[in-house]
């Protein structure tokens, strides 16, 4: 398996260790990671902090000729919120763990020229499932529908 996947993943299960939804994310640039997060909505008490949101954040300040350059990688498709920041960056390429429990706006980004590649990863898959069958109330606050 692709070494930023597993990094994405490994941020997923950080965040499902502190008590948070098991969703990661990794920025890369020129085959380096320099943004890792995971969802901290939890944690932080925070409305915005997903996966996607906490590893660009922590990428810090970028120049635009970089984020043009990038690949994000997310353990799950990215909502409407985390879509709109892929666009507004003008990263090119994300790379999905996978989209069985959710599909999140893949069509909206493919429409906008952004490069989606779904992996259907087993251990994603199972992350979610596990998350959401113990704890459906939080999933849907996460997402918008509770």
């Amino acid at each position: 398996m692709d070494s930023f996947m597993l990094a994405a993943i490994e941020q997923a299960r950080l965040g499902q260790a502190e008590g948070g939804i098991p969703i990661g994310s990794v920025l890369v640039y020129q085959d380096e990671i320099i943004g890792r997060g995971h969802n901290r909505r939890i944690q932080r008490g925070s409305t915005i902090l997903h996966g996607e949101m906490d590893a660009l954040e922590n990428a810090g300040r970028q120049p635009a000729s970089v984020y043009r350059e990038c690949t994000i990688y997310t353990t799950l498709s990215p909502c409407s919120m985390c879509s709109g920041a892929i666009l507004l960056y003008g990263i090119p390429a994300v790379v999905i763990g996978e989209n069985q429990t959710f599909t999140g706006e893949e069509e909206l980004l493919k429409s906008r020229g952004v490069n989606v590649t779904v992996l259907q990863n087993l251990e994603c898959i199972r992350l979610m499932k596990e998350f959401i069958a113990a704890n459906p109330g939080l999933w849907n606050e996460d997402i918008g529908e509770g």
